[in-house]
């Protein structure tokens, strides 16, 4: 699941030609403007320079991937590889959310999902599941998501969507987007809200941890899971701080270990892991990326032909009895 693909650019099949003419008129799709990345315009915390600098570019990424898919929608990836190696999971993450509209705008037909999956995409399968994830917020919905390779992965689109009710409503929608936390699809959902919780309060445990305690307590550990994804994937902590935020989760922790092991799990099947990710794997787990990204493998035995909400949710289950096991 996490092992990287083979690097030597794949060929799309015929359908896709980039030089075969579309004789259906396509949807036209705006540019998103990159102002949508600004902390202070968005309500989101701005008194931590450092965390706001690295977080906004990180949602410059995820903007500039939207924008160049809408130019390069038949085959976006030579012009997503030109953005940074470390930013380009956030660019395919936003590329994502163009290929999920495209598709929806067209019951389909575009396949532009397919299209961004196919080649160089399949290093980013989790992030490109993600990103569909924002197309489908306002729907409140799961589908139409392709089932990729992996078919547990399509519920990180629910991830996604929870990820972009909050960063797009701000922190006032969080209580409402907790509710109902005994479903398993909202508690996918519940996970993103807790992802978008890092950038809205600019990776401050205090802000996070008071963010949480406002919550339904049953919705709580699974804003750590998202909090645990946004840390080791996004970065922001020193190893100081991860050990900060592992007491912080407290009776959470191990929802919090199995988002980590998310994130970890997303940069390792990527091949390009920046030092925070493997900081958080030696502090938190004390193991490498290879190894801890491993037990993604390992918890989804037997489950990763499901795609079934049920076989998701025992997939957490299990890494976080991993969590537990190598603590």
């Amino acid at each position: 699941m996490i092992s990287p693909p083979d690097r030597t650019r794949s060929h799309l099949p015929e359908d896709t030609d980039r030089s075969a003419p579309d004789h259906r008129r396509p949807p036209r799709i705006l540019r998103l403007p990159m102002g949508m990345a600004d902390f202070a315009h968005r309500g989101f915390r701005v008194d931590r320079p450092e965390n706001r600098a690295l977080l906004e570019e990180h949602a410059r990424s995820f903007l500039r991937g939207f924008n160049l898919a809408v130019s390069n929608w038949r085959y976006p990836h030579p012009a997503l590889a030109d953005l940074p190696d470390e930013e380009r999971g956030f660019a395919y993450e936003g590329a994502a959310m163009h290929a999920g509209i495209r598709d929806l705008a067209t019951f389909g037909r575009a396949r532009a999902l397919h299209r961004l999956l196919a080649g160089p995409g399949a290093a980013y399968v989790h992030l490109i599941h993600v990103g569909v994830g924002w197309a489908l917020a306002p729907l409140r919905i799961p589908l139409p998501v392709p089932v990729p390779a992996t078919p547990l992965l399509r519920w990180l689109a629910l991830d996604g969507a929870g990820f972009a009710e909050c960063f797009f409503a701000g922190p006032a929608r969080l209580r409402k987007a907790c509710a109902n936390p005994d479903d398993e699809r909202r508690q996918a959902r519940i996970a993103g809200c807790g992802r978008a919780l890092w950038f809205i309060e600019c990776a401050d445990l205090d802000g996070i941890r008071h963010r949480i305690s406002t919550v339904d307590e049953k919705a709580r550990p699974h804003l750590w899971s998202g909090v645990g994804l946004a840390s080791c994937y996004a970065g922001g902590l020193d190893a100081a701080g991860f050990r900060a935020l592992r007491e912080a989760s407290g009776p959470h922790w191990a929802h919090f270990g199995q988002g980590c092991l998310f994130g970890i799990a997303a940069r390792a099947r990527s091949g390009i892991v920046p030092e925070h990710t493997a900081l958080g794997a030696r502090t938190l787990f004390a193991a490498d990326v290879e190894s801890a990204a491993g037990w993604t493998d390992l918890a989804a035995d037997g489950l990763d032909g499901s795609t079934a909400i049920a076989a998701y949710t025992e997939w957490k289950t299990r890494l976080r009895r991993a969590v537990l096991d190598n603590s």
